[in-house]
């Protein structure tokens, strides 16, 4: 199969315009054209909709783009492993990540990588929702989960570590609960839903942090405004230790039940799938969140 047309159909399919993608490979308009229809004929599908317009991406080409990135990413490196091909590192890299995650410890970072690797876009997705990552087209994710989609391979950055958290004024106000049995008497908040969380004790006890026997009235689906709410004073919260390190630290949150933490089955990892190989752009870019991420920050206090 021509790559050099897949390139052109992955690029044509990320900017939606099939004259900028040849030009970015020094091709002519007419030429472009020429080419991607030579491969639509080659895989027998119309890969991309054109009109006088506008393009968009058609279903068929929607499921053939994974597969395109990953043959250019197999070409890059069988060449790189024969110490071939191009010598800086380009490309456009997707990636994902929740947006808790990355307002601390993700966009921080990225100038510098960029500075590093001049010749890489970073288009970055960046929400609690998640992202297929097959479905989206994404060469790699940040994911606070179990690694168990036997689709999926992943690196591990750090353990999930999760605490009750309240902020001074509210145990000012309503005192500090002496052992999980003490929740129910609380204003809990609960994240997402009204799941209850099982806690485990520094002596092998075990309690319930359950929103529903409690006095909590607020849910929230998102990490960031969740701490905030803690934060200012509206209850008792489960948090991940990166998301309210700082705030532990510097007094404006204050450990509930020192000593016990909130089981969690999950991990901070970065995954990509199974079936692709790790491009240059790739491997770089996921060394470098492992080296400035990775570590013994996140301890409890």
């Amino acid at each position: 199969m021509d790559t050099e047309a897949l390139r052109l159909f992955v690029l044509a399919a990320e900017k939606l315009n099939i004259s900028a993608a040849g030009r970015d490979l020094g091709m002519a308009p007419a030429v472009s054209s020429a080419r991607l229809a030579k491969l639509e004929k080659t895989v027998g599908a119309d890969l991309l909709h054109r009109s006088t317009r506008k393009v968009a991406l058609s279903l068929e080409g929607a499921e053939f783009l994974p597969f395109a990135r990953e043959i250019i990413a197999q070409e890059e490196a069988a060449m790189a492993a024969l110490g071939k091909g191009e010598t800086e590192i380009s490309g456009t890299l997707r990636f994902t990540a929740p947006s808790s995650f990355a307002q601390l410890y993700i966009a921080p970072i990225v100038a510098e990588f960029l500075r590093r690797y001049p010749g890489i876009t970073l288009d970055m997705r960046l929400s609690d929702a998640e992202f297929d990552l097959i479905d989206g087209s994404f060469d790699l994710a940040l994911r606070n989960m179990v690694l168990d989609d036997s689709s999926m391979k992943g690196r591990k950055i750090a353990d999930d570590t999760r605490v009750l958290c309240a902020a001074p004024a509210y145990i000012e106000a309503f005192g500090l609960p002496e052992g999980p049995d003490d929740l129910a008497k609380h204003q809990l908040i609960a994240f997402k839903n009204l799941t209850a969380h099982t806690l485990h004790g520094p002596d092998g006890q075990t309690g319930l942090f359950d929103p529903r026997k409690a006095n909590g009235r607020l849910i929230i689906d998102n990490g960031t405004n969740l701490k905030a709410a803690t934060v200012h004073g509206a209850g008792i919260s489960i948090n991940s230790i990166w998301n309210v390190d700082e705030e532990l630290r510097d007094g404006r949150l204050r450990q509930v039940l020192a000593g016990w933490t909130a089981q969690a089955d999950t991990a901070l990892w970065l995954v990509y799938p199974k079936s692709n190989v790790l491009s240059p752009k790739v491997r770089v870019f996921l060394d470098y969140l492992i080296d400035q991420c990775s570590g013994s920050i996140w301890a409890v206090p």
